[in-house]
């Protein structure tokens, strides 16, 4: 049993109420919880000053504490924490939220429109950011390309067998050469047909190691750092849809709560770390909470981040959501919206491949 479990279970029926009662107060409002308005909404008859002692008590236990002398409690991360892992009860889905996601799945557009609506109505239904981490394109390769456009430049083409074709801008290694370009396009197109850009990249470590002597060095180095080109965090950034930043200023009043607004729309603008959205996730399917500093991405805003990850037919990860807003967010409501999000878009993403 783990310390947290030992905590909740040596509380006593009455701490344990006042906690939670607390917590519930904290993530209604916003604001401290004092021992008066407990008193008239506790089950059993009980003084202020009882209540204030147990309080006093869920301070030591560091799951309390008050911001201001004399002022009622708020809880601290541990507190929130355990009360999450703990307590918290999920609702159920409400039906005119899941009315408003389901809507996003009406319109027959492109995957990336409809990833684009859904992040703007979760984001309108939760009242936080939502985060979308779009599914690399995997349909399987039909061709690849090496173009030169001046010594330090060059581009790589992938076109794909529905037709979809994707190109980016390189920096090649040194020294290469038309010749170099069109064996290292051959030594690719002779792996890629029928295979995606997944099973391309783990073919090609295969195919170089066994092969190093018969390949050219140039036209090694050209495969190699093209197709890293496709893995790198520019392409990350580039999958993730972040809507609803206005959201965060609701209730950040305070200039440190404004400050740490500002700290998360930079995070958010440069997408920083975003890599690490999706492993976030790896730990398993299912809807996970991250509180305060243990959100890895956006530790320094004192924010929340609820994130599932989504699934293809195969059950394999190909993507993440989340919404990320004040510590004091409604997790509640927002673990099913979460959940019910992702479990929809892996259900429209394998409905189209």
């Amino acid at each position: 049993m783990s310390e947290k479990s030992t905590i909740l279970s040596d509380m006593s029926d009455r701490s344990r109420e006042v906690f939670r009662r607390v917590v519930e107060g904290y993530l209604d409002s916003g604001e401290p919880v004092g021992s008066r308005t407990l008193t008239r909404a506790m089950s059993e008859k009980v003084s202020a000053a009882t209540i204030r002692n147990v309080m006093q008590d869920l301070d030591h236990l560091g799951l309390l504490n008050s911001p201001h002398i004399s002022a009622g409690r708020i809880p601290t991360q541990l507190g929130l924490r355990m009360f999450v892992d703990g307590i918290l009860e999920v609702g159920d889905l409400k039906a005119e939220d899941r009315q408003k996601i389901d809507a996003t799945a009406d319109e027959q557009t492109e995957v990336a429109g409809m990833l684009d609506r859904i992040g703007q109505t979760l984001s309108g239904v939760t009242h936080g950011a939502s985060l979308v981490l779009a599914p690399k394109y995997e349909a399987p390769i039909k061709h690849i390309e090496f173009v030169s456009l001046d010594p330090s430049r060059a581009l790589v083409v992938l076109v794909f067998a529905d037709g979809h074709v994707e190109n980016r801008v390189f920096t090649p290694p040194m020294g290469q050469t038309p010749s170099s370009m069109r064996e290292a396009a051959n030594f690719l197109n002779a792996l890629a047909e029928g295979r995606t850009l997944s099973e391309l990249s783990q073919a090609i470590t295969t195919e170089i190691q066994t092969r190093r002597q018969e390949i050219d060095v140039l036209a090694r180095d050209l495969v190699e750092t093209g197709m890293a080109v496709w893995e790198n965090k520019g392409e990350e950034h580039e999958r993730l849809i972040v809507r609803g930043r206005a959201n965060l200023l609701d209730g950040a009043d305070q200039a440190e709560g404004l400050d740490k607004v500002r700290t998360l729309f930079d995070d958010l603008e440069r997408k920083r770390d975003i890599a690490e959205f999706l492993s976030l996730t790896e730990a398993g399917d299912g809807v996970r909470i991250f509180i305060g500093s243990e959100n890895k991405l956006f530790s320094l805003s004192g924010s929340s981040l609820v994130v599932s990850p989504y699934m293809n037919a195969d059950r394999k990860i190909i993507g993440a959501v989340g919404v990320i807003g004040p510590t004091r967010l409604n997790y509640g409501r927002i673990v099913p919206i979460v959940d019910y999000t992702a479990q929809l878009m892996g259900r429209l993403l394998s409905d189209r491949s």
